[in-house]
């Protein structure tokens, strides 16, 4: 079944070409992270592996670039969790993108009720973590 979840449009003071440099390369995702939350992070431009307390190993692995509109990423080296993540970029003003986060997993009933919650709180955190970044 699948589940779509939805952050809350975020608003960052700085053009879309700044912000879409910054989140496509994912030597940046750590600041997005809290540092009690993960260890062990390894990352390229184009993925990243953490451990995750009581889950065990992540890896994420961007399968997609729009310059400046769109960045999408799935699962990497996780068989049994099929997910797209999405991070939409829009330039409203000069110094004003709108940000907004998106996840699409095939998830059964039993882990529909366990998850959402998690990963609601997951994609509004990582819009909150964007919009107290000063970037370029």
């Amino acid at each position: 079944m699948e589940t779509k979840i939805e952050s809350r449009i975020g608003q960052l003071n700085c053009n879309d070409e700044s912000i879409y440099t910054f989140i496509s390369n994912f030597n940046n995702f750590k600041q997005f992270v809290p540092a009690d939350k993960i260890r062990d992070f390894e990352s390229t431009e184009d993925s990243c592996r953490f451990g995750v307390p009581n889950i065990g190993k992540v890896g994420l692995r961007i399968i997609e670039r729009d310059p400046f509109k769109t960045i999408k990423v799935t699962g990497d080296g996780m068989a049994n969790q099929q997910f797209v993540l999405w991070i939409q970029l829009k330039q409203v003003a000069d110094l004003d993108t709108r940000v907004k986060v998106t996840i699409k997993a095939d998830l059964n009933p039993m882990l529909k009720m366990m998850a959402q919650k998690p990963l609601q709180n997951f994609v509004d955190k990582l819009v909150e973590a964007m919009e107290k970044i000063k970037f370029q």
